[in-house]
């Protein structure tokens, strides 16, 4: 069987400390749909993690998590600035467009998945028009889509000029943990003009779970109709708020993530193949051929080519040194 180990890290198990929290969450009878004791906590956990007043909400997938906190953002005729290669725009299967009713999706460039400011300079210029979909907000990813982390310095030089023009601002944190841990400042959050936030779960290391956080509070009104409609939420909320607990509350968010992040960093020292991307947290890309990635596969590791060509291998929280000194020893059969 082909060994998944640096897939992704969808493809790990779930930490220790979040099926703790869902064992311990699983015990008598409670109110549904978000509303018991367990949402709560969870929801506290992820203010007091972003030292923030924010309305919090627990969903199924980041695609899902994304997808509704822009649907609140955009009118149907209105459009979000995002990279170009940003989940959103690639990975989603036109799901912001559908839960937002047709809001379009304007792609920016940037090196390594980080929008190029001078790049928004341009799209925040450009008078309103009946004959296209107007930007209304703008969408960051932190860490990027290429494993590269934003600054709290380089997320302000893009969210400032955005406010000034009255965009909100969306920020997918999917990987969140690793930007976290490599250095991104989460209680700045809340001072760069962020409107929604998404707070990963999944490649963290917990099941299936994400967090949606409110900023700005004229949004909560009504988006539990919003999530409701969506198939967003769920009736046993518990099981979606629990793993947040057991992961903040223990600090394995960050301290899990910043072993996946050393792991990558340790890969990218072993890989005889050239790195495209800047190893900030978790991924690493590389240059491979066809031929070379047909036996990477025939070794029995799965990996993917990415957008840009490159493979990406990624290294999760349940990556050991021991599996990044095999698959390094495999690169270096196969190079």
């Amino acid at each position: 069987m082909a060994r998944y180990d640096f897939a992704s890290d969808n493809t790990a198990p779930a930490a220790p400390e979040a099926i703790e929290a869902l064992v311990a969450a699983n015990t008598g009878f409670t109110s549904g749909y978000g509303t018991d004791a367990a949402s709560a906590r969870a929801a506290d956990a992820v203010r007091a993690l972003l030292d923030a007043d924010a309305e919090v909400r627990f969903v199924a997938s980041g695609t899902a998590a994304n997808a509704i906190a822009l649907a609140a953002l955009c009118r149907p005729f209105e459009a979000v600035l995002a990279h170009k290669h940003a989940h959103i725009c690639t990975d989603e299967t036109g799901a912001p467009g559908f839960f937002g009713q047709g809001l379009g999706l304007v792609g920016l460039p940037g090196a390594s998945g980080r929008i190029d400011p001078a790049a928004l300079a341009g799209p925040l210029a450009q008078p309103d028009m009946a004959h296209r979909q107007f930007p209304v907000a703008l969408s960051l990813t932190n860490a990027t889509e290429y494993g590269t982390v934003y600054s709290v310095e380089q997320v302000a030089a893009l969210t400032a000029p955005a406010k000034a023009k009255g965009l909100s601002v969306h920020l997918d944190g999917a990987r969140l943990a690793n930007a976290a841990a490599a250095g991104f400042d989460l209680k700045a959050i809340g001072s760069l003009g962020v409107d929604i936030l998404v707070v990963g779960g999944t490649k963290a290391g917990m099941t299936a779970t994400e967090a949606v956080v409110i900023f700005d509070r004229t949004l909560a009104r009504r988006f539990d109709a919003r999530l409701k409609q969506s198939g967003q939420l769920p009736s046993k909320g518990r099981f979606y708020a629990a793993p947040f607990i057991g992961m903040l509350e223990s600090g394995a968010f960050v301290a899990r993530a910043a072993h996946a992040n050393a792991m990558a960093r340790r890969l990218a020292e072993l890989s005889p193949f050239p790195v495209r991307h800047p190893v900030e947290a978790n991924a690493v890309f590389v240059e491979m051929d066809d031929a070379t990635l047909g036996r990477l596969h025939a070794a029995g590791w799965f990996a993917y080519r990415f957008l840009d060509g490159s493979v990406r291998f990624m290294c999760s929280w349940a990556v050991t040194p021991d599996s990044v000194e095999e698959f390094g020893a495999t690169l270096k059969a196969i190079a």
